[in-house]
């Protein structure tokens, strides 16, 4: 019993120059996270978790962004912690949505970019996002089209048009993700990328830019010049 004691007031202690370092500015990568952990977990030593964290996911926005069942496999992490990890991501995420809402989000691509990697940075599968703009290029829905499998994830150009009209989109980008490291686009994407880039023509919606999150980059069709400028028709482009 006294061996516990001292432990907590150790831990305890521990804990406060953590919350003064942070106060102060001074705290480590892992030392943020570790602070976070101790409000979810009050009564262990953290630091061996927050670090075998960074050594799993090896970044805040992967760990951020994994899935409770990825998280919950690293040694000492439960589904609580897991959850109010996944609740840290849900803030932020929201926070961000607020400013693509307010302002174009070609005004801020740094914060357009953040907002991609921690919303699909982590996945373990493919996922297709549509993410719908105004005339002017501010968000007005971010929305998950698909889900697929580790590599391979459907479009269906007509359910997006349907729903893109029903909602005002004037223009449209997309974004997926490669769960594998450092792969970019495939054939596969570019293809069937041109083809949807038709069938929005038909229809007067314009196509912004085919983005893709792989081993913590957003890559950018339009950046890597993939496609033809000219097929980039958005007025906010």
């Amino acid at each position: 019993m006294l061996k516990e004691s001292v432990d907590s007031s150790l831990t305890a202690g521990h804990r406060e120059r953590l919350r003064q370092k942070f106060l102060d500015g001074k705290l480590a990568k892992y030392e943020v996270l570790e602070l976070l952990l101790s409000y979810a977990i009050p009564r262990r030593d953290v630091r061996p978790l927050s670090r075998r964290l960074y050594q799993k996911f090896g970044g805040m926005f992967p760990i951020l962004s994994a899935s409770i069942e990825k998280l919950c496999e690293v040694p000492g992490m439960g589904r609580n912690t897991a959850i109010f990890i996944k609740t840290v991501q849900q803030i932020i995420l929201d926070g961000y949505r607020d400013e693509l809402q307010q302002q174009p989000i070609f005004h801020n691509m740094a914060q357009f970019e953040n907002y991609c990697k921690l919303e699909i940075g982590g996945k373990n599968v493919e996922e297709m996002h549509i993410i719908h703009l105004d005339s002017d290029g501010r968000l007005l829905e971010d929305q998950l089209h698909c889900v697929g499998t580790l590599d391979e994830t459907p479009l269906y150009a007509r359910e997006v048009i349907k729903h893109a009209f029903e909602i005002g989109t004037k223009n449209i980008a997309l974004l997926h993700n490669h769960p594998c490291k450092n792969v970019s686009f495939s054939t596969q994407d570019v293809d069937i990328t041109k083809v949807f880039i038709s069938q929005l023509n038909t229809v007067g919606i314009g196509f912004v830019d085919h983005y893709l999150v792989s081993g913590g980059i957003l890559y950018s069709m339009k950046n890597l010049h993939i496609l033809d400028y000219s097929a980039f028709g958005a007025s906010g482009s």
